[in-house]
């Protein structure tokens, strides 16, 4: 039997690499020569295509052609052409990791890291929430669903109406930050003792609750400073508004977007890792802060309990006063953050990229079946 011919949705591996790009990047890393996949990318871009080979591990095929995502997203809206085999010629399974996966001939399956979409419409920009149209329409013709966690794997099937047998959940894995310069991380907080939020600014993330709640915190803490790591998404206006209300404005530092070498740095450097998000599918920078050995203080929200199970601190994330004295209890007893740290690192060694492309390889065998690969 020959390889299964898989096409790959790779447009996230554009600009600045935030964790669905991240997780493309590793999975088409992690298959790239394997013996029983064969793997092109495709992206749905009309200007940067000619870019797109250098973006690609080794044995990962670009797929040529340009293809212009507005009026291609429009037209998959309402049926179920153009078929993505215009480009990527005859394939067996198309795999779309950012929610939407184009018609194909070809089986399909669609990663969906949350439904965020939903639960919260208004955090979501227009782009975003043509999703639910899109997986519905996929759902409706056979797609198959991977998701990050066995909670989003329970929400696709309840508020999607998806067949249970053709979702499944495949945890994504951690990428183990570079070994930091702690001295670094604290030049960039400029501060030998601080908290760290990691990720794009957008509302999900409820930073300007983590604004608040540090507010409070610095009151007792007179070092003690909020450094926030990320490219700007939107809804920066609210997370702006929070720090111009605090107190103790000043120390609230804004580093935005950082290398990995820097991002490593900041985890080395930190006293803790803060993720108060409403809502999360996996969630990555808490999965990250375990892996580098930092207490994780998160929302109780989400998949965090699944993914976290126990090796953190989980609070309310609207409870302003309780995020305070969560990252206060970290901050001050040695003992219980030295517990947490060994506990992350431990409980992060669960997830790894291997594990990921093992069981995406598996569903895109199943998702194939027998009677779609061709000797």
């Amino acid at each position: 039997m020959r390889a299964l011919r898989v096409a790959v949705d790779a447009t996230s591996l554009y600009g600045p690499r935030t964790g669905i790009g991240r997780f493309t990047s590793a999975v088409l890393a992690e298959v790239s020569g394997r013996p029983e996949v064969e793997v092109r990318a495709f992206a749905v871009t009309w200007r940067g295509h000619e870019d797109l080979a250098s973006l690609l591990p080794p044995g990962i095929e670009a797929v040529p052609g340009r293809m212009a995502a507005a009026p291609l997203r429009a037209a998959w809206r309402r049926s179920d052409h153009p078929r993505i085999e215009r480009w990527t010629g005859s394939v067996d399974v198309v795999h779309g990791p950012n929610f939407v996966v184009p018609p194909a001939r070809a089986a399909r399956v669609a990663s969906v890291h949350d439904l965020t979409f939903l639960h919260y419409p208004e955090f979501c920009t227009a782009d975003v929430l043509q999703y639910p149209s899109l997986l519905r329409r996929a759902l409706g013709s056979g797609a198959w669903v991977h998701t990050d966690s066995e909670f989003v794997r329970r929400e696709v099937i309840d508020l999607l109406g998806a067949d249970p047998d053709r979702v499944v959940a495949v945890p994504l894995g951690i990428t183990a930050p570079p070994a930091g310069d702690p001295a670094r991380g604290r030049e960039l907080a400029g501060s030998d003792a601080f908290v760290l939020a990691l990720g794009t600014i957008e509302p999900r993330k409820n930073l300007p609750t983590l604004v608040r709640a540090f507010d409070l915190l610095a009151r007792e803490d007179p070092e003690v400073r909020l450094v926030v790591a990320g490219p700007d998404g939107w809804g920066v206006d609210a997370y702006d508004a929070a720090v111009e209300a605090a107190g103790h404005r000043d120390r609230v530092v804004r580093v935005g977007f950082v290398t990995e070498a820097d991002r490593g740095a900041l985890l080395a450097a930190a006293r803790a890792v803060a993720v108060p998000s409403h809502y999360e599918g996996f969630g990555f920078s808490a999965a990250e802060a375990m892996a580098a050995g930092v207490p994780v203080v998160a929302s109780d929200r989400g998949s965090h309990p699944e993914v976290i199970a126990g090796a953190g601190v989980l609070v309310d994330p609207d409870d302003v006063e309780g995020l305070a004295a969560a990252l206060r209890s970290v901050l001050s007893d040695d003992a219980l953050a030295r517990r947490l740290g060994a506990d992350g690192r431990t409980r992060a060694q669960a997830f790894s990229w291997s594990r990921t492309a093992d069981g995406l390889v598996d569903l895109w065998t199943r998702a194939a079946g027998p009677g779609q690969r061709r000797r």
